[in-house]
């Protein structure tokens, strides 16, 4: 079984200006600059045959290239937050590549959550904190509301494994896929 998702990369200008943001906001836990992305589909634990399946119908997607740009601030969790990241600029190409995504990961066998996409970039995961710090995340997306990072052009879209260690998490790239 291989822990496995499909994302878009992050060019290092945007990592970057996404790492200084992180070093200004009050994250209990920030997630690793070299890892940040955002995530297409998450396919979970999959074995190694509907992975192959996933990369063959991944391969075969034909979808033009398209332009985007990080906008703001947000958190998941409601009134106990266990996320902070930055949004994505609405993009109907964007969501015609996930929804593309998610649908040859479907019809390999694997099964892709049916949620609404919400195109983000996660700077920091944790367990929920108590009221003072939840108001002050509260308070440090309010102040983000005028961040912007790109645009940039999205050429590709890659096929990563996640492996959760003791040293913590880490990506190895599968597969990259080019847009047309």
């Amino acid at each position: 079984m291989i822990r496995a998702f499909v994302a878009i990369s992050l060019p290092d200008d945007v990592r970057s200006l996404l790492a200084v943001q992180q070093f200004l906001m009050p994250l209990p836990r920030k997630v690793d600059p070299s890892l940040l992305h955002l995530t297409l589909a998450f396919l979970g634990e999959v074995p190694g045959d509907a992975l192959e399946a996933v990369h063959d119908r991944l391969a075969a997607l034909r979808v033009p290239g398209f332009a985007l740009r990080l906008r703001g601030f947000g958190l998941f969790g409601g009134e106990r937050p266990r996320a902070f990241w930055a949004g994505v600029e609405p993009s109907e190409p964007l969501a015609h590549l996930q929804g593309k995504v998610a649908q040859a990961a479907r019809q390999a066998g694997c099964e892709v959550e049916a949620r609404r996409f919400v195109p983000h970039a996660t700077l920091g995961r944790f367990p929920p904190p108590g009221p003072t710090r939840t108001m002050r995340l509260e308070r440090a997306v309010v102040e983000g509301a005028g961040f912007v990072a790109g645009p940039w052009d999205v050429t590709d879209f890659c096929l990563l494994q996640s492996h959760l260690g003791p040293k913590g998490l880490r990506y190895d790239e599968l597969a990259r896929y080019p847009l047309s």
